[in-house]
């Protein structure tokens, strides 16, 4: 009897062709989002945080921010209007504060839309790059949400805004591996408690871009309630693309003088990302004998004007590709880690996705590293 020899088995395991996907792959049942109740305009955060730099001045002038949803505090008037000063004590009880509040919020209105409750949900993953707990948030939400006792959870933590993706895949393989279980995916991030205020130009580009906010994601082979509404994102395949030599680009560093993390951001990195994007967009899709004119729909993490401008540059893509990317960072900021699930958000209440059209999900952060998911409805 014949045998393959070993290259052939191994190209046929990772080149699989759409058609010997899993016949019950996992699919993304509802999505919720959740933000602070008070929108502030540009202007009103720089009078906050009182920000009077004129590079940063200029930076929270720019149009492709109009509104953010914050977590702050009331101003004080005794410090001329802006917020008071808060300790690491302070910001990080504002963090736990916020992301149970808004992460609560999203859990619900993803589990609703599915007509599910949270005794139905089997896994729980919570992602956050803006504070830390331990137990983490999963505990906290499971704790204050009333999650079942035999929960399985996990926490990813300090990725960045790439995490969503990160996050994604295990969960995606987790309910392939348990048929009709139910797993929620939470992102929760409360930038506004790392904003440090020294009214540097550095600290001012993290001041003037990031919002407050959470998106949850019911993930199963399970058809849902939600489905009646028109077909639900399979996901089939993940890509990830590291570029080590920009490590430093986004980071976290220790400010001793004001005793406090600062987020770093260098001002390349949106070109240095449109110009790699392709990368794992391309390699993805050719394990799957595609090209980018297979793809309908692009639901990407709003990094922020450059960095889409970037991207539809290094893709090729037209601005109603990015539509709903640009609308969730008009809208609210980057969120980080959740920002392409409010993309998806909005995909999904457009409606506009049919019946096998192919999507891709593309977001970036710390590493540096850039991830992408191929979907199809």
């Amino acid at each position: 009897m014949a045998t393959q020899p070993p290259e052939a088995i191994a190209s046929d395991t990772h080149h699989s062709s759409l058609d010997r996907l899993a016949t019950r792959p996992a699919l993304v049942a509802s999505v919720g989002s959740a933000f602070p109740q008070r929108a502030y305009t540009q202007d009103e955060v720089g009078a906050l945080l009182g920000l009077t730099n004129r590079v940063v001045k200029k930076l929270l002038s720019a149009p492709h921010i109009r509104t953010r949803r914050l977590f702050l505090p009331p101003a004080d008037p005794s410090a001329g209007g802006r917020i008071p000063a808060e300790t690491p004590a302070d910001l990080n009880r504002r963090f736990r504060q916020g992301a149970l509040e808004l992460g609560r919020q999203a859990i619900e209105k993803a589990l609703g839309a599915a007509s599910l409750t949270t005794a139905d949900v089997d896994y729980l993953m919570c992602i956050t790059t803006t504070g830390f707990m331990v137990p983490g948030l999963s505990s906290l939400l499971s704790r204050e949400l009333g999650f079942r006792s035999d929960l399985h959870r996990a926490d990813l933590v300090g990725m960045g805004c790439n995490a969503g993706l990160n996050g994604l895949n295990p969960v995606v393989q987790w309910v392939t591996n348990h048929p009709d279980r139910i797993a929620l995916l939470v992102c929760c991030e409360i930038n506004s408690a790392i904003y440090v205020v020294d009214d540097t130009p550095g600290t001012g580009i993290v001041n003037s871009i990031f919002g407050d906010g959470a998106a949850a994601a019911v993930v199963t082979t399970r058809s849902t309630s939600s489905g009646r509404s028109g077909p639900r994102p399979q996901i089939l395949d993940f890509e990830s693309f590291c570029m080590p030599d920009q490590w430093s680009a986004m980071r976290f560093d220790w400010n001793a003088d004001l005793n406090k993390w600062s987020f770093f951001l260098d001002r390349d990195i949106p070109y240095v990302i449109g110009f790699n994007v392709y990368q794992p967009v391309d390699r993805l899709l050719a394990r799957h004998g595609l090209d980018r004119s297979a793809i309908r729909h692009w639901v990407m993490h709003t990094g922020g004007g450059a960095v889409i401008d970037s991207i539809k540059l290094g893709l090729g893509l037209g601005e109603h590709d990015v539509r709903h990317t640009r609308s969730v960072l008009r809208d609210y900021g980057n969120i980080s880690s959740g920002s392409f699930l409010v993309s998806l958000e909005r995909l999904l209440a457009e409606g506009s996705g049919a019946e096998g059209d192919f999507g891709m999900m593309i977001t970036m952060g710390p590493g540096a590293q850039i991830e992408a998911a191929l979907f199809r409805f």
